[in-house]
């Protein structure tokens, strides 16, 4: 039976009481992400491992040729498989697939495949009869908090670094056949990525909440529903505090979490609401404000991490490092 990840109650009331006063354990921002790194495969294309803390995700790109779908025979498939095994927390289990994993493959789903981000009709061949299928393979291997948007970074990563191998198409009518050229003959060709959605989730504590639940005392909601004379009125912004990617412990606490999926075109891809608590609509855009920041410092990130794995495969081709002008 997989064990619930439940902290103690001493935990609570420390991560609660230093909430309150606007501090996070790891010393960081409110709006501050961890250190994101992200490295690629030096030997196969489409590797990718994402470091996001002490959270750790590995997405792996592949593609084969197969049958487009009877009603879209002008595309290609764009296909995501999730993973969590007990390696990334003792929470899940082996062979089945919890309610986090569920939402986690959903959202992910939502912010990449039916977001557009992957061209499927440039992952066509011959109109209803052959084309590329792209698998994501999304594997979880240590869990401190922000899955959701470790993996998104992973796969978005991972379909700008795949290479799909080049092909040619002989014959006329029915007798025309696909012929698949190895890398080591044919320059791999690249998928056609047309935005990179970043996904950021924003974990929501209510600090009235918190500090009674400290203080050991009935909060004020509690204490108005007791007695209705008690006339009390907070600011909705200063009540709310909104933590940037959670850890694992601030996850377990919050009260409410918004996932929000965005690019560089300053786009909203999706946004994702769970938790019990309400979120206003000042909130929501400032949220959405802080997600278009963060996507365009991870969406860099990625591409200066693309630009020295390219530097590193191409040391020792002429052919590359062949220029035309002089040194002067």
């Amino acid at each position: 039976m997989p064990r619930d990840l439940t902290p103690s109650t001493l935990e609570n009331t420390f991560v609660l009481k230093a909430l309150t006063e606007r501090v996070r354990l790891d010393n960081r921002s409110f709006n501050q992400l961890r250190d994101l790194d992200v490295s690629f495969s030096s030997t196969e294309y489409g590797l990718v491992d994402v470091k996001l803390g002490r959270t750790r995700v590995i997405a792996r790109i592949s593609a084969e040729i197969t049958q487009p779908y009877p009603d879209r025979p002008y595309d290609g498939l764009f296909l995501i498989s999730t993973e969590i095994s007990p390696m990334a927390a003792p929470t899940f289990e082996a062979g089945r697939k919890s309610e986090d994993e569920l939402v986690i493959s959903r959202i992910i789903e939502k912010s990449i495949r039916r977001s557009g981000a992957l061209d499927t009709e440039a992952l066509c061949i011959i109109s209803g009869e052959k084309c590329w299928a792209v698998r994501a393979d999304v594997h979880f291997l240590d869990h401190d908090g922000g899955l959701l948007d470790a993996a998104c970074i992973a796969v978005s990563a991972g379909l700008l670094h795949f290479r799909r191998p080049d092909i040619t198409i002989e014959g006329v009518g029915s007798r025309r056949e696909v012929i698949v050229h190895p890398i080591t003959e044919r320059v791999p060709v690249p998928l056609a990525v047309l935005h990179v959605p970043v996904c950021v989730t924003f974990s929501f504590f209510d600090v009235r909440k918190a500090s009674s639940a400290v203080a050991g005392v009935p909060s004020k909601d509690e204490m108005k529903a007791e007695n209705d004379d008690d006339d009390i009125e907070e600011e909705g912004d200063s009540s709310i505090a909104v933590l940037v990617d959670a850890t694992l412990q601030e996850e377990l606490l919050r009260h409410g979490y918004m996932s929000v999926t965005a690019n560089t075109n300053r786009e909203i891809c999706q946004i994702q609401k769970g938790g019990e608590m309400p979120v206003e609509v000042g909130t929501l855009l400032s949220c959405s404000e802080a997600a278009i920041i963060v996507a365009e410092k991870v969406t860099k990130l990625i591409n200066k991490r693309l630009k020295e794995d390219e530097t590193r495969r191409n040391v020792g081709n002429l052919l590359v490092e062949s220029r035309a002008e002089n040194d002067r």
